[in-house]
């Protein structure tokens, strides 16, 4: 019997994916037959040396690029070969971002960068939305800024406006890109810390790419990727855990030890 996104409590999952890039000598497989997938209400740090695949994995498993061979679900839609008309509708809908440019529109001011999404699709948040959108300025400190254009903001503001804009629809599944690269250590641990709580008290689910073993910390389960495959797929670790782990990776052969009902851990 096929095991669903539901059965298995999943936000996302791939299947014997696989992205080449060119062709012949020159090509690169930047994901090699991975097959995992996002638990719902869970926080997942996605990990791997330079080149491991992380980012292709995360930026295919959010829509935003095409598989070369595979199949990709969010919730129990599969977007595999989706209209890219359907497909923004969806991202718009069920995904939020946060990366780590920060990626606000300049000319906006707070309060308009946090509804942009709204705005995108054509319509005006509800009552519960806005008193979510409300609740998400009041935990992020963000209610004295709401005037403020992203150039008059601190950049550990920056990312708060985003997360508050990646959360403000209560999307399916969140992707976090290197939130925290651009950020001092002791405003990179606020952000780490509302990304936690958005898990653990609002049951988002949350996917983070990341080099730092701190960062990742924070999470519930870490996956760790090396030469496009998954080499190792553990519960919350402490940053020295992570650290020989991520030792291991660079060093061990890439197995794809990991099945498909594994991803359901």
């Amino acid at each position: 019997m096929e095991i669903t996104t539901t059965d298995m409590g999943l936000a996302a999952r791939v299947q014997q994916l696989t992205k080449q890039y060119g062709a012949g000598e020159n090509g690169v497989r930047a994901l090699d037959g991975v097959s995992v997938g996002i638990r719902r209400g869970q926080f997942t740090a996605i990990m791997g040396p330079s080149g491991s695949g992380k980012s292709t994995l995360m930026h295919i498993m959010a829509g935003l690029d095409a598989p070369s061979s595979g199949r990709v679900w969010i919730g129990d839609t599969e977007i595999t070969g989706m209209r890219d008309e359907e497909l923004t509708i969806l991202r718009r809908r069920r995904v939020g971002f946060v990366f780590q440019a920060f990626n606000l529109v300049p000319t906006l001011d707070v309060q308009a960068n946090i509804q942009l999404p709204f705005d995108l699709d054509g319509r005006k948040p509800s009552s519960a939305e806005r008193a979510r959108i409300d609740g998400l300025i009041e935990t992020l400190g963000l209610a004295p800024r709401l005037r403020h254009k992203p150039h008059e903001l601190s950049g550990g503001q920056q990312q708060r406006v985003a997360i508050a804009r990646a959360l403000a629809t209560a999307p399916d599944l969140l992707f976090a890109d290197e939130p925290t690269g651009n950020l001092d250590s002791r405003t990179g641990r606020e952000v780490l810390a509302l990304l936690a709580a958005a898990s653990r008290e609002h049951g988002q689910s949350i996917a983070m790419v990341t080099h730092d073993p701190f960062a990742a910390s924070y999470a519930d389960r870490v996956l760790f990727l090396g030469d496009g495959r998954i080499v190792a797929d553990k519960p919350r670790q402490t940053p020295e855990q992570i650290s020989v782990h991520m030792l291991a990776a660079e060093t061990a052969p890439a197995t794809s030890a990991i099945p498909t009902a594994g991803a359901a851990r």
